[in-house]
């Protein structure tokens, strides 16, 4: 267990908070591109501040403060420039960097506009959403991980949940809660539902494991009836320092992203990418996004897919658990693990080093380590993983489905020499 004092350092993410330098280190997801189709600006909210996310006519994009340092007024209203933003109030003017470069009433006090400085980060795109990055420089590279930016066909499920970000990466390392709310609960709920539960989640973790890399954490298991060759004990899949999980299945790859937008508030991504091999798809332009629900009209928990169950973990346990009072047993390995690298990653930050994960060269394409034959359920997993998780909210959810089911064909047949 933590103590009051250090589950409040853990979970805290504003400006000044240990938690918060740290995490103003790294890149995050905080819009999609197609949020701009209709109006050039929006405001977000990322790690306790507000800020302005904005589009310039040519398709750069730029992240300030939203608190215009003049009166306060919200730059979200301003007028978006090639080189800037102009604040609709009073005109004062913001190039990329956050320096005012104009003020239209005060021509005549050229040295006042330069004592004036809002927030500012930078803003990239890739794979269909905006990135943003609102710490310290140097700028670290933005990583293009590799579900990101292969060519398949893109969904991304949404939620903004009510809890802090943290309680959700410690799920990322406690594999055994697998088998337990996906796989024992899950069945409990089919049997008093009337539907079957799937299959895949319901097999005893025999051993798991946990070893550091280069972007945060390898989890490793072995389940009843496999062995240490299986994808899930040879590959594992990584946690990604400090805020997503990759996993992966048979011709499916995701990103699951946790964006601490406050203390109590994440916005939560499942970036998924299909690409089976013998499927033919049609290049797309922007994901297809949708919004995954997680309560239903009466404000209960939806707990009949997989996603819905781990949500009503999550949220269920407060807007931020208090660790002073819970009991790790050896199971909880994992999350012991997590937690002694959040604390050694925020002192490096201190110590003026970079933390685990963050970039400094460019690369083309990060490749990940991340198991294929998931729990070794071959391609059946595909349907259960699509049919029984939020991709079952998704907008293209058949055309997903099909598009599967028709690269098996294609494949079977290749097989089979017809």
């Amino acid at each position: 267990m933590l103590t009051v004092e250090q589950n409040e350092e853990m979970t805290q993410v504003g400006p000044g908070t240990r938690m918060g330098e740290l995490l103003r280190r790294y890149w995050y997801p905080i819009a999609f591109e197609q949020d701009f189709d209709t109006k050039p600006s929006k405001t977000v909210r990322l790690l306790g501040e507000n800020w302005t996310l904005y589009k310039t006519p040519s398709g750069k994009y730029g992240i300030i403060g939203e608190a215009c340092p003049h009166r306060r007024a919200s730059l979200t209203y301003g007028i978006v420039h090639e080189d800037g933003i102009r604040c609709g109030y009073h005109g004062w003017k913001y190039d990329f960097d956050g320096q005012c470069v104009e003020q239209p009433a005060e021509n005549d006090n050229t040295t006042f506009r330069e004592k004036i400085k809002a927030k500012a980060g930078s803003a990239q795109t890739m794979g269909g959403m905006v990135w943003v990055y609102v710490g310290p420089g140097p700028v670290p590279e933005l990583p293009p991980f590799d579900v990101y930016v292969l060519d398949g066909i893109r969904e991304v499920g949404t939620a903004t949940l009510p809890c802090n970000w943290l309680q959700i990466m410690e799920n990322s390392v406690d594999p055994h809660h697998v088998e337990w709310l996906h796989g024992a609960y899950f069945q409990f709920l089919g049997e008093t539902q009337g539907f079957e539960a799937p299959k895949s989640f319901q097999k005893k973790h025999m051993k798991v494991a946990f070893e550091e890399f280069e972007y945060g954490i390898i989890k490793r298991r072995v389940l009843e009836g496999h062995g240490e060759e299986s994808d899930d004990w040879a590959i594992g899949h990584p946690l990604m320092f400090p805020y997503g999980m990759r996993v992966g299945g048979q011709w499916i790859d995701q990103m699951q992203i946790r964006v601490p937008i406050d203390d109590t508030t994440t916005w939560k991504l499942f970036y998924t990418l299909h690409h089976p091999e013998g499927g033919e798809w049609e290049k797309q332009d922007r994901p297809a996004v949708y919004e995954f629900p997680f309560r239903d009209e009466n404000g209960g928990f939806i707990t009949d897919y997989v996603e819905g169950q781990d949500v009503m973990a999550w949220v269920s346990q407060g807007a931020i658990t208090d660790r002073s009072q819970e009991h790790l047993g050896r199971s909880d390995q994992g999350v012991a693990m997590l937690r002694k690298m959040f604390k050694e990653a925020m002192a490096a930050v201190e110590d003026g080093e970079d933390p685990p994960g963050v970039v400094r060269e460019k690369h083309d394409v990060i490749h990940l380590p991340c198991e294929k034959d998931k729990f070794g359920a071959g391609t059946e997993f595909v349907d259960a993983w699509i049919n029984g998780g939020s991709m079952r909210y998704s907008p293209i959810r058949e055309e997903l489905l099909a598009l599967h089911h028709a690269a098996a064909e294609a494949r079977d047949k290749a097989g089979s020499g017809a």
